[in-house]
């Protein structure tokens, strides 16, 4: 059941890759709750960072279960382990006419590529994920000098979209949206290629207003919030 209007604001520390996400989460959670809703994104470690010295938030949704561990390892969370709420799918993006197509992981060898955008593989759970696929693949040596990070998984689209860099490994819930499907065309990474994407959630121990954090995050498990997941490019957990 969702909060009455006189809720406070509910403040969500938010990995990039949500970016495109959220949005229309939080109209429909502002429109049943009354409820005002406010969104930081960053790089998962960013947040996590911020979160552990002291940042004023409500609820942590990260790309991956690794850092929000570490926010419920300061006992900075309510929950015993963070709940997992979706799960991530890592893509190949290339501007167009860059590659041939069909478009490939092997597609990055081609002399025709010179800058191929990750995000910081330490910082973002979707920078890890594509190095581990580059490794897996045995495209470390040849790809190795084309790397060009970014701070998180929206910087390294923005690389790639605007002609900074010839590609980008980055989220699918990036590649999908309407700005990056005019510019360019994307693949899946293959899914053996890289550890599974858990992104993870917990409502901090000192939010200002946790019903409002754990009602939010109950949402993104409903029935009609799954579909809309998958809509936007994450797999929903099973319940």
């Amino acid at each position: 059941m969702f909060l009455p209007a006189q809720t406070k604001t509910l403040r969500i520390a938010a990995a990039a890759d949500l970016q495109p996400v959220l949005p229309a989460f939080i109209r429909n959670f502002e429109q049943s709750s009354g409820a005002k809703v406010e969104v930081s994104y960053a790089s998962s470690a960013t947040l996590a960072a911020q979160i552990l010295n002291g940042a004023p938030y409500d609820l942590f949704l990260a790309a991956n279960l690794a850092f929000p561990q570490k926010v419920v390892a300061a006992n900075l969370a309510i929950e015993p382990a963070p709940v997992t709420y979706a799960q991530g799918s890592l893509v190949l993006w290339a501007s167009k006419g860059i590659l041939p197509r069909p478009l490939t992981m092997q597609s990055l060898t081609s002399p025709s590529v010179h800058r191929i955008a990750v995000a910081d593989p330490v910082h973002a759970p979707y920078g890890a994920a594509a190095m581990a696929a580059i490794h897996s693949l045995g495209l470390a040596a040849a790809l190795q000098p084309k790397l060009v990070f970014a701070e998180n998984i929206a910087q390294a689209a923005q690389f790639a979209q605007s002609g900074n860099a010839d590609c980008a490994l980055i989220s699918k819930t990036i590649a999908i949206t309407s700005t990056m499907r005019q510019a360019g065309n994307f693949v899946p990474v293959p899914v053996t290629a890289y550890p599974p994407i858990l992104q993870g959630a917990v409502v901090l121990r000192n939010a200002a207003d946790k019903p409002a954090a754990q009602d939010f995050l109950h949402y993104l498990q409903s029935t009609a919030a799954r579909r809309q997941l998958a809509a936007s490019g994450l797999e929903p957990t099973r319940q």
